[in-house]
């Protein structure tokens, strides 16, 4: 028979036991979650970049040497591909003489995306040539979530250009709709304006949105030399049309980067006689030698422009970067 002092320990030893359960029974201490960043990173990094750069230098190389645009797929599209292919074909018909352009993949700056949305598109301006010409903007898109970074275009950067200033890398800029009224000139009216300016000069009504330019230059003195070309046996006319899409990304200053393609076409309308060609390159993308009635010239055009925020106090659109390659030659 149990005593009375040996069920009251007992009973103390239960309570305690109750006690110390109960103490226990409280939700259990979880993780404090890390700390949300202030500004949400880009959807590229600094290395991701590096990396995608590394992979376009190996694949161009690979394909420069062999001189195939088959090998360009992998890293290469939209407008670039057919001007990497027709240097291909310059390259083999001028004996190396005329080499693909120099496209160096190191980056003296970069604008990436900060977006959740595709396609995403990347500018880099690189280092200097070996060849000692301008840097070039390369143009990087991702079409979808799956697709690697390709090089969509590249162009030259025009002599004593200077970049406006863009987001640090490490937070991204913004893409900017094409709509956008903000800006001087809505990114989706703006080819269509230059290239009203291209056709008549100061003539335009929209000569004034445009600051002086290299890119207008080169085409006014090209255009001139082809109308002299022909003058004894024919005319000559040129036409300029936008094409494909157009990217806008946001500078610091509230402005925007937006890149554009265009194709120029120069009508050679042989009168009398026949015009024979004496650059290897047209004859080997032509097919022959000489036409006798009509001859086309196609170059893909690559253009980024600056265009400022409205009411800015350089209230023009400036050209910071163009590419002029000729891509197609038909004759009859």
């Amino acid at each position: 028979m149990t005593s009375p002092i040996r069920r009251a320990r007992a009973g103390a030893v239960v309570l305690a036991g109750c006690l110390a359960l109960g103490a226990c029974s409280g939700s259990l201490p979880e993780p404090a979650p890390e700390p949300a960043q202030a500004v949400a990173p880009p959807v590229l990094t600094a290395a991701q970049s590096e990396t995608v750069l590394e992979r376009l230098g190996e694949v161009l190389g690979q394909a420069d040497a062999a001189l195939d645009p088959a090998l360009l797929a992998e890293r290469v599209s939209g407008p670039a591909l057919a001007m990497r292919g027709a240097e291909y074909v310059r390259a083999s018909a001028t004996a190396g003489a005329k080499p693909p352009t120099a496209l160096p993949v190191t980056a003296q700056s970069s604008v990436v995306p900060d977006t959740t949305e595709w396609p995403r598109t990347q500018l880099v301006v690189t280092e200097q040539p070996e060849d000692l010409q301008a840097p070039r903007i390369l143009v990087l898109q991702q079409a979808s979530p799956r697709e690697p970074y390709k090089l969509w275009g590249w162009a030259r950067l025009g002599g004593g250009v200077q970049m406006p200033p863009t987001a640090d890398i490490a937070l991204g800029s913004q893409p900017v709709a094409l709509d956008d009224e903000s800006l001087l000139v809505k990114p989706a009216d703006l080819m269509g304006l230059y290239a009203d300016v291209l056709t008549n000069g100061d003539a335009s009504p929209h000569a004034a949105t445009f600051g002086p330019d290299f890119f207008r230059t080169t085409i006014e003195g090209r255009r001139a030399e082809s109308q002299a070309s022909v003058q004894a046996v024919g005319t000559a006319a040129e036409s300029y049309t936008p094409v494909g899409d157009v990217i806008a990304l946001s500078t610091a200053d509230g402005g925007a980067l937006v890149v554009a393609e265009m194709s120029t076409v120069t009508t050679l309308a042989i009168s009398q006689g026949s015009l024979t060609l004496t650059d290897p390159f047209e004859v080997a993308l032509a097919g022959k030698a000489s036409v006798g009635k009509n001859l086309s010239r196609t170059w893909s055009d690559v253009i980024v422009f600056y265009v400022p925020p409205a009411g800015s106090v350089t209230p023009q659109v400036q050209v910071l970067a163009a590419e002029h390659a000729l891509t197609a030659v038909t004759g009859e």
